[in-house]
């Protein structure tokens, strides 16, 4: 039984606030009406609450999650977080409650509420991280490689593995700019951090050349009697394309000329 339900949680929108959230509300038997993250606060006919973000009770909570719901439970969890389900922390902390009640049963029931909704968010939050392993597109700036995204989910955390791995000896920083947040690794070190802006300097010389050369290389490959736009966009949609080099275009400076095809016949000389 919730002592009350006339209330709005605030948490600093992490995923450890968020716990906290959780654990507030079996704590205090609460049933609030609304978790928001700090910065969305607007008026509210409710009393809010800020909830403090204790480790510790992150700890508890998330111990219980594959404890009580079974191995698979804590990657649909913090899958749906990260996606952009509206209302993904009133559905979370149902289906927290539900699981705890359960037990392992309750991840049987994708047909249910809010299970389908939070795993079909997972869904998408997971694919489109999987998609920018191959759309995101690093640029040398000043000695570190940098690129920028605009992901509809905070696929940061999903990207990290990745890229701190295929990268290890690299600095580097990949940054979300619909998010305000940035993934930084230098060479035995990676974090995730907030970044409101982040100014880059334009790209050198030898940047330019190398974009260039890219875009020459995919225009090359490309086949125009058999390119087919629909199919395309169907694997590399539209709204990537504003971050790939291969779609940008820099007037002020060429490909360099590649060097000749020593197999190619002779050029017959230009009549004087």
């Amino acid at each position: 039984m919730y002592h009350r339900s006339d209330i709005v949680y605030l948490y600093d929108g992490g995923f450890q606030g968020f716990l906290c959230c959780v654990f507030q509300a079996f704590v205090q038997k609460e049933n609030p009406q609304m978790i928001l993250p700090q910065d969305e606060a607007q008026a509210l006919l409710f009393e809010t609450r800020h909830i403090e973000t204790r480790p510790e009770q992150a700890e508890r909570v998330w111990a219980a999650v594959p404890a009580k719901l079974g191995p698979e439970a804590p990657e649909l969890t913090q899958c749906a977080f990260l996606s952009d389900l509206p209302d993904k922390e009133l559905l979370l902390l149902e289906f927290l409650r539900q699981g705890f009640a359960q037990g392992p049963a309750v991840m049987q029931g994708l047909a249910r509420e809010p299970l389908r909704s939070l795993w079909q968010a997972a869904q998408r939050a997971k694919h489109e991280a999987h998609l920018f392993t191959g759309f995101v597109r690093f640029s040398d700036c000043g000695g570190a490689l940098t690129a920028v995204i605009h992901p509809k989910n905070q696929v940061l955390p999903l990207l990290a593995d990745h890229f701190c791995q295929r990268f290890n000896a690299e600095t580097f920083m990949i940054y979300d700019k619909t998010h305000q947040m940035a993934l930084t690794h230098r060479p035995g070190q990676a974090r995730i951090i907030p970044l409101e802006e982040a100014e880059l300097p334009g790209p050198g010389q030898e940047e330019r050349q190398i974009r260039a050369l890219w875009r020459r290389f995919y225009q090359t490959l490309s086949i125009q009697g058999r390119e087919t736009p629909r199919a395309r966009q169907g694997h590399m949609p539209l709204r990537y394309w504003g971050d790939m080099t291969e779609f940008q275009r820099e007037s002020p400076l060429v490909a360099p000329a590649l060097p000749e095809d020593p197999l190619a016949p002779p050029q017959k000389p230009a009549d004087l």
